[in-house]
């Protein structure tokens, strides 16, 4: 089961990531690997054959508009639990803190440490618990962008509800029974509040 997660959260890392020649290459890489395991392979069909068929341009171009011009889809796990706000720093913190403490020299590539792509990397590659434990702490992140993706109709929404399931518990029903378990709103983009306004109480354990 384990070599099963793995191969999962790599492939789920990967595919998530901003596309480019190099994940192109990777393809029939990933789809080998996945075959492995047949259960694991059909939630990842979708976005296989949108990388090898997408002219790599309008690809990147897409995820771009999908994924860092706008908030709908954040791959950032911390930004739906704490938003734009000052205690974010102590989260982002705490993720480093996680790498660092696995021994292992963590490549953020220029991004945040809750970047999903780079949690499921950690977690494939590095320590498997230590990352599953930072996935369950952020499962209401996790269902929020599975919804979203689900809701626009991107092709990435069928990998991220696949992560879900690798998770302890049934997924929530709805945005809404997500907030539920989050205890909470949904996120602010609101530099410079009080951290310890109510309204952006951190999850419990986060």
């Amino acid at each position: 089961m384990s070599r099963r997660t793995q191969v999962m959260y790599l492939a789920a890392g990967w595919c998530l990531s901003y596309p480019d020649a190099e994940l192109v290459a990777r393809v029939p890489m990933i789809r080998a690997a996945l075959s492995e395991f047949p259960k694991t392979l059909p939630p990842f069909a979708a976005v296989l054959h949108y990388l090898e068929t997408t002219p790599l341009l309008e690809a990147q171009g897409q995820y771009v508009r999908e994924f860092d011009l706008g908030k709908r889809h954040a791959l950032h796990l911390s930004y739906w639990t704490d938003g734009d706000t000052r205690r974010r720093g102590e989260v982002l913190g705490a993720f480093k803190n996680v790498y660092r403490g696995s021994g292992a020299l963590v490549d953020t590539h220029g991004e945040l440490p809750d970047y999903l792509p780079m949690v499921l990397e950690y977690a494939a590659t590095v320590d498997l618990a230590r990352g599953q434990e930072l996935l369950q702490q952020y499962r209401p992140s996790l269902e929020l962008i599975k919804f979203g993706l689900q809701r626009d109709n991107l092709v990435h929404s069928d990998i991220v509800a696949a992560l879900c399931t690798t998770l302890p518990g049934a997924s929530p029903a709805d945005e809404q029974a997500v907030m539920r378990m989050a205890g909470y709103g949904p996120p602010t983009e609101s530099v410079g509040l009080d951290p310890y306004d109510p309204r952006l109480l951190p999850l419990k354990g986060a």
